[in-house]
C-alpha cells in the first residue's frame, strides 16, 4: 500500500496490517512493577482511560492519476466535555471519514475542526446522535517533565483495544537536526515538522496505531501526544505545544503564523561569535530578501529579543518564536556582516500552506494541485499561475497524448483559455465535456522546466461500448477435450482421433439427444475428425459453426467399445464475457457485466437468477474499501433486486444523484451470501 507521507529513518505511528499480541489492554508491560508504582499507574489509567478513543479513518492518496482511498487507524484523547478530540494531523488531517471508538466500545462519527501540519496536531469533534457530556483527560505541564520520570503511553495500537505501556522519559529535547530547513525529511504537507517540534523522548513501548494517543504522567495528566517512533524510542509532542495548538484550532479552526522567509542554523563550532545564529538561507521575494538579509549573516537580535542558537535543539524554539510574531507588523533584525552590525526592517507576512490539497480530474487522467508560493520557488517560477500535475494515469488521456503530460508539468492554458488554478481547470473541463459521450481533442499549453510545450489531449471519459447484436453461430452444447496420441494409445487404439465429451450442459439439446460424458466424437455427418494434439482444439467448433442454427448434426461417436450415431440439434452459441453489456461506475470505480450462459452453468444458477457480475475493481476505490470482489454477483442494491446491467446502471446513477450516506449490496460470492455496506464521500455538486 502506498502512503502519501514518506519518512526516512522515521516511522509515523499509523496502522500496520498485522496485529501484535503485545498490544493487549493494560497487561504485560505493567506486570512485576512495585506495588506503590502500580497503584499510581492504576490511578493514572483510571483518570485517562475513559477519554481514550480509537480513530478509524478513510484517507485519500493520489498517484497514477487517481485518487485512491486507504483505511488506517490511530489514537486520540477527548479534551472537552463537548467531545473535542486531539490527535495527530497525519492520522486524521486529510481523512474523508472518521469513526471514533470510545472506551465503552461505542462508535461515534467525528468531523475535522482544524489541522496544523507544522505541529502535526489535528482537532476533531465527536458527533453523537444526541448532545451529551463526554469524559475528558486533563492537560499537564510538559515543561516540568524531567529525564527519568515515569510515563504511560496510552492508545489503541494496531487498531486493537486500548492499551497502556510504562516507561521513563529518556530525553526532554529530542530532535532530528538533519531535517531542518531545506532538508525537509519529515514532511507533512510540505512542512518540516522537525523544524518546529522538540519531542519528549521516552521508552514506553508503542506500536503502529499509537499516533495521536496521550503520553501521561503518574498524576493522570496529558504531558504529550505520541507522534513518532525511532527504533525503540518514542517521541511525543509536548503538551505545552499540543495544548496551545488545540486551543487555537478550537477557537479559530486554523493556525496562522508569521513568516519572514529565512532559515537559521547554529553558529559554527569554532566560530569567534559567542552569541547569535547563522542565517543559512534567504528565499527570494520574501520579507527577509526584500529587507536585504543575506545567507552568511549572523543574526544577533530579532524583534527586540537577543538571539543565541548554539545547539541544534534551539533551532525549533527559534522557529516557533518567529512563527508567533504578530502578522503584518514591522520587526527589526540586527545582524553581523563583515564585522559590522547592520539593522534591517522587515514586515512579517502570513505563512501560506506549503502544499495545497490535491484533486483528481478523471476526464484528464490526472491528479493536480494549485501552485503555492514555495512550490513556485522550487519550480523557479515568478508567479503562482497554473496547475501543477502530481501524477498521471498510465494509458489515460494525458498519458497517451503526444507529447504526454508528466509529473511536475504545469498546465497554463486549455483551448486558449488561461488556467490559473484548479477551480479554473475544473470549470474549463466542465465546459468542454458537458453533454458529450465521447472524449474531445483539446489543445493544452504546459511548462516543463524551461520549456513551453503544447499537446493535444482527448478530454473526457470513454463510455463502454454496447457490444450490440451479432450474427448467431451454431453451437454444440457440450465441452470437450482433444483425444491426443497419448490418450488414444492408453485407451487401446492409437489410431483414435477426435474429441472426448467432458461435459454435457444440463437441459441442452445434447443432453436430450443422449450424449454422455466420456463419449468419443469421431465424425460429424460422415466427416472424420483428425484432431490428435492440444493445438487442434478448434477443429470441432469451427466445423459446427458452418451449420445453420436449428439444424441437426449427425455425430459418429464411440461409447465403450460400441460405435453409434447421435443426431443433435445445434443451438445459437452463448455470448462470451467480452460480448456482454457492461457498465463502469466512476464513483465507486468498478465494472460489472451481465451474466453469461457459462456463468449460470458454472455456478449452477437457475434461469430465474438475476444480477450483475463484478469484472474489475480499481485498487483504493470505494468498491475496494467496501470489500467488493471480482466475480461477486451483485443481487440487490438497498434491498432492490438487480435485474441486469441496464437496470443497475440506472440505479447507480440515481444513487449518485441522491447521495445517500450508505449503500448496501447483497452479493453472492461462490456458495456464500454477503451484505456489503459502502459509505462513499460524495463530491459536492455531484
Amino acid at each position: 500500500m502506498k502512503f502519501p507521507i514518506v519518512f526516512s529513518l522515521l516511522l509515523f505511528l499509523v496502522l500496520m496490517p498485522a496485529a501484535l499480541s503485545a498490544a493487549q489492554e493494560a497487561a504485560a508491560p505493567l506486570a512485576g512493577i512495585p506495588e506503590t508504582l502500580r497503584s499510581s499507574v492504576d490511578a493514572a489509567v483510571a483518570r485517562v482511560k475513559p477519554a481514550l478513543v480509537r480513530i478509524e479513518v478513510v484517507t485519500p492518496d493520489y498517484y497514477e492519476g487517481r485518487e485512491v482511498k486507504y483505511e488506517s487507524s490511530g489514537s486520540g484523547v477527548i479534551i472537552t466535555p463537548e467531545g473535542h478530540v486531539v490527535t495527530n494531523h497525519h492520522v486524521a488531517g486529510h481523512a474523508t471519514r472518521m469513526v471514533c471508538t470510545l472506551s465503552t466500545k461505542e462508535k461515534i462519527e467525528a468531523e475535522l475542526v482544524g489541522r496544523d501540519p507544522l505541529s502535526d496536531i489535528a482537532l476533531l469533534k465527536l458527533k453523537p446522535d444526541e448532545p451529551r457530556v463526554f469524559p475528558i483527560a486533563e492537560w499537564g505541564d510538559s515543561t516540568q517533565i524531567k529525564v527519568g520520570d515515569d510515563v504511560l503511553a496510552m492508545g489503541s495500537p494496531m487498531a486493537l483495544s486500548q492499551s497502556v505501556t510504562l516507561g521513563i522519559i529518556s530525553n526532554t529535547e529530542m530532535i532530528m537536526p538533519r531535517w531542518f530547513g531545506p532538508f525537509r525529511r519529515m514532511d507533512e504537507d510540505g512542512e518540516d515538522v522537525g523544524s518546529f517540534v522538540v519531542w519528549l523522548g521516552h521508552d514506553a513501548q508503542i506500536y503502529g496505531g499509537n499516533s495521536g494517543g496521550p503520553l501521561v504522567n503518574l498524576q493522570g495528566e496529558i504531558v504529550g501526544i505520541n507522534e513518532i517512533r525511532v527504533g525503540g524510542l518514542g517521541g511525543a509532542i509536548p503538551s505545552e505545544l499540543a495544548q496551545q495548538i488545540a486551543s487555537v484550532l478550537l477557537e479559530q479552526g486554523q493556525v496562522k503564523r508569521a513568516w519572514l522567509g529565512f532559515d537559521i542554523q547554529p553558529r559554527f563550532k569554532y566560530s569567534p561569535m559567542d552569541h547569535g545564529a547563522l542565517i543559512a538561507n534567504v528565499m527570494k521575494d520574501t520579507p527577509a530578501a526584500q529587507a536585504g538579509l543575506q545567507a552568511g549573516d549572523y543574526l544577533l537580535r530579532l524583534a527586540g529579543q537577543d538571539v543565541d542558537v548554539e545547539f541544534d535543539e534551539q533551532v525549533p524554539l527559534f522557529n516557533r518564536f518567529v512563527a508567533d510574531l504578530p502578522i503584518g507588523e514591522a520587526v527589526e533584525a540586527i545582524v553581523l556582516r563583515d564585522g559590522n552590525e547592520k539593522s534591517f526592517s522587515m514586515t512579517t507576512t502570513d505563512r501560506k500552506e506549503a502544499s495545497p490539497k490535491q484533486s483528481e480530474l478523471k476526464q484528464w487522467g490526472l491528479t493536480v494541485r494549485d501552485i503555492s508560493f514555495l512550490i513556485a520557488k522550487e519550480l523557479r517560477r515568478d508567479n503562482q499561475d497554473g496547475v501543477i500535475v502530481t501524477s498521471v494515469r498510465p494509458g489515460g488521456p494525458s498519458g497517451d497524448a503526444k507529447p504526454a503530460i508528466e509529473d511536475k508539468d504545469v498546465i497554463t492554458a486549455i483551448a486558449g483559455q488561461p488556467v490559473k488554478n484548479v477551480p479554473d481547470m475544473k470549470k474549463v473541463t466542465q465546459d468542454i465535456t458537458e453533454g458529450k459521450t465521447e472524449p474531445t481533442p483539446v489543445l493544452v499549453q504546459f511548462e516543463r522546466r524551461e520549456q513551453q510545450l503544447v499537446t493535444v489531449i482527448d478530454v473526457g471519459i470513454q463510455e463502454l461500448k454496447d457490444p450490440g447484436l451479432e450474427v448467431k453461430k451454431a453451437w454444440l452444447p457440450v465441452e470437450t477435450q482433444v483425444i491426443t496420441k497419448d490418450i488414444a494409445k492408453n485407451m487401446g487404439d492409437e489410431n483414435l482421433t477426435g474429441f472426448r465429451v467432458t461435459r454435457v450442459f444440463s437441459g441442452s439439446t445434447a443432453e436430450k439427444a443422449g450424449l454422455q460424458v466420456g463419449d468419443l466424437i469421431l465424425e460429424v455427418d460422415g466427416v472424420e475428425l483428425e484432431a490428435n494434439a492440444p493445438e487442434d482444439y478448434e477443429e470441432l467448433p469451427v466445423l459446427i459453426r458452418q451449420y445453420k442454427v436449428g439444424t441437426s448434426a449427425e455425430l459418429g461417436i464411440k461409447r465403450g467399445g460400441e460405435k453409434m450415431s447421435v443426431a443433435v440439434e445445434l443451438v445459437p452459441a452463448p455470448k462470451l464475457d467480452r460480448e456482454m453489456k457492461k457498465y463502469r461506475d466512476d464513483n465507486f470505480e468498478f465494472t460489472v457485466r451481465d451474466i453469461t450462459f457459462f456463468d449460470r452453468a458454472r455456478e449452477e444458477w437457475e434461469e430465474s437468477k438475476t444480477g450483475v457480475l463484478v469484472e474489475e475493481i480499481k485498487s483504493g476505490s470505494w468498491a475496494a474499501l467496501g470489500m467488493l470482489g471480482v466475480s461477486d454477483l451483485i443481487a440487490e442494491v438497498n434491498g432492490e433486486k438487480v435485474v441486469d446491467v441496464e437496470w443497475f446502471e440506472q440505479r447507480m446513477k440515481s444513487i449518485a444523484d441522491e447521495k445517500p450516506k450508505t449503500i448496501i449490496f447483497k452479493v453472492q460470492r461462490g456458495i456464500y451470501t454477503l451484505f456489503l455496506q459502502f459509505e462513499p464521500q460524495w463530491e459536492s455538486g455531484g
